[in-house]
Formats: C-alpha cells, structure tokens, sequence
C-alpha cells in the first residue's frame, strides 16, 4: 500500500515515515497535492504553525477536500488533525473545512501540553483494535467539531477537556501522535492501514 504523507513545512516527518514504514506501508514524501492523492491514502503531519501551514497547503486545498468528500482515506495527526477544520485561533488561513468547527488554544497553567496523557471514553475499530488507551501529546490548540457524533476520543489537560480524534467517512483526525505513543500507537496506524487495504 502506497501512502503520501504531505510536506507543507510541518515537522517530524521522518519520524512518521519510519512508523507508517514499521506498520506495512510504502512512504512518499510529496509537496504536490495532486501527487499525493495519487496514492491509496492522504497523512497530514503536525508540528507546526496553523498559519504557515495553511498558506503551504492553500493551493491543494480544493482537491483534497473533494478527495476526502469522494471518499479518499486521511490521517491527520495534530496540527493535520486541525488542518481537517475550518479556521484557527493559532493565525489566519483557511482550513480544508472537512470537519465543521473551529481550532481553539489549550487552557492551562501549562502550555503546551508535552507528554502522555488518557484518552477518555475512546471508541471505534481502531482504538478497539489497537487498544491504545494513552498516547503522547505536544499541543497547544484543539479542535472544536459542531457535531461531536464525529468524536471518537477525548482528553483532558489541566481542567480543559478537549477532543482527541475525530472520524468521519475515510478520514480520521487525531490530536495526540501516534508514532510516538509505543507499540500501541504503532498498532493504531496499522489498523488505519489495514481498514484501508480492507
């Protein structure tokens, strides 16, 4: 299975690569929207700037979210996760808006949240399948969905209760990195993998 993770300047790319290497997947690094969607699924990476990343990102835009709607699988891991909605707090810039709602800065003492942390009333085949039930962090936004029936996870740093993953269709959007979270996260993207080639 051939998988495209889009470089549009956020960072830890290798590090994904390497873990979406270990579950099963042949990885291309693209800046091309286009050629990206070429493969059998879409990554979006994160750490980074929502700004930055949305005006790198602002010229795919119209084809991956006719990809997404059409059915195209895609992970997005953290800030790819926010990417998936409309706006953001963190700056100006047009997100690919697949998910309805809006990026909101963490509240808490401490900010960024880095580490683990539980993730709470966690549902759907691929937490099932992975049993992953902590995974590792590094935020400071989260996303706020209008319609939590897309909700699959929360979290909760400091008081703030946010959501942890999202679904919908073929495209999945995770706050935490699952390519730091152990075995277990490593369990989650292969079960993404294997619903896919399923």
């Amino acid at each position: 299975m051939k998988v495209s993770i889009l470089d549009y300047g956020a960072g830890n790319l290798h590090s994904l690569a390497k873990a979406l290497s270990r579950a099963g997947a042949d990885v291309a690094i693209e800046t091309d929207g286009d050629k990206a969607l070429a493969s059998d699924a879409l990554i979006l990476p994160g750490v980074g700037a929502f700004s930055l990343a949305a005006q790198s990102l602002a010229p795919h835009i119209p084809s991956i979210r006719t990809a997404l709607a059409d059915g195209f699988p895609c992970l997005g891991i953290c800030l790819g996760m926010q990417l998936l909605f409309d706006s953001s707090e963190e700056g100006a810039g047009e997100g690919i808006g697949f998910f309805s709602g809006q990026v909101r800065r963490l509240v808490g003492h401490r900010v960024p949240q880095i580490g683990w942390n539980d993730l709470e009333e966690s549902r759907g085949e691929l937490f099932e399948g992975s049993r992953l039930r902590t995974a590792y962090f590094a935020n400071s936004f989260v996303c706020e969905p209008n319609d939590t029936r897309t909700v699959r996870a929360w979290a909760t740093h400091e008081g703030d209760r946010f959501v942890a993953s999202v679904e919908s269709q073929n495209v999945v959007g995770v706050q935490f990195h699952p390519e730091k979270s152990s075995d277990r996260g490593i369990a989650f993207i292969d079960a993404f993998l294997r619903r896919i080639a399923a």
